[in-house]
């Protein structure tokens, strides 16, 4: 029986030799290729041809969501599990959008990665438990109205706040780190938001995805 043949992208490399020896235990699976970006994940998925790339939402020089974008566009036969820290079903929908067939959160046990990887192999969908619940309901019901690279000029002050929103932080944190008023920063999203045509904290978080922002340290 032929092996599952994967790529590996990760930008931390003692995550990715873990996913090498977890998936190289397999009898059906194989390693063909580790990329510490979504560059060089879509330079190996065009020249390597894998069954399927297990992929990281964020590192450098390209995102894993724009790589998944840009895989599928290329070659649509790869299939995409989604590996990540993130449980946000904002990240969710993008990457599903962006044609990634699985879901799994580096939370959750090994076992979750492996059965995502025989799923989407065999052609279905699989989404974590973790996060599934709560998100198939409302998976791709809206599109955010203005996407990254269309939208207008924001200021400094503008993009910082907008920043620190899609990472998660409350008002009155931000204004504490900036140390400006809470109804400053409150002002100052209102603005951005209607400018951007976004309506939604999801809508930032998406914004923000396609922007490159969200990296992980």
């Amino acid at each position: 029986m032929s092996k599952i043949r994967i790529i590996i992208a990760d930008d931390h490399a003692t995550v990715r030799e873990g996913l090498k020896l977890l998936i190289d235990a397999q009898p059906d699976m194989e390693t063909v290729g580790e990329a510490g970006d979504g560059r060089t994940a879509v330079a190996m998925a065009l020249e390597l041809r894998p069954d399927l790339v297990v992929m990281d939402i964020s590192m450098p020089v390209l995102n894993g969501l724009k790589a998944t974008l840009e895989i599928k566009n290329l070659c649509p036969e790869v299939k995409v599990v989604a590996l990540t820290r993130h449980t946000d079903s904002a990240y969710l929908q993008e990457l599903l959008r962006a044609g990634a067939s699985g879901y799994v959160v580096k939370q959750s046990l090994s076992t979750e990665l492996i059965n995502a990887i025989h799923a989407v192999a065999t052609g279905a969908r699989y989404l974590d438990p973790v996060i599934a619940g709560e998100t198939i309901s409302r998976r791709l019901t809206r599109q955010t109205k203005l996407r990254a690279d269309e939208s207008p000029d924001l200021s400094y002050r503008e993009e910082e706040i907008l920043r620190l929103i899609a990472w998660g932080h409350s008002n009155k944190e931000i204004a504490a780190q900036l140390e400006i008023s809470v109804k400053t920063v409150e002002s100052h999203k209102a603005n951005t938001m209607r400018k951007l045509g976004l309506t939604s904290r999801i809508d930032i978080v998406r914004f923000a995805l396609l922007k490159g922002w969200l990296t992980e340290n």
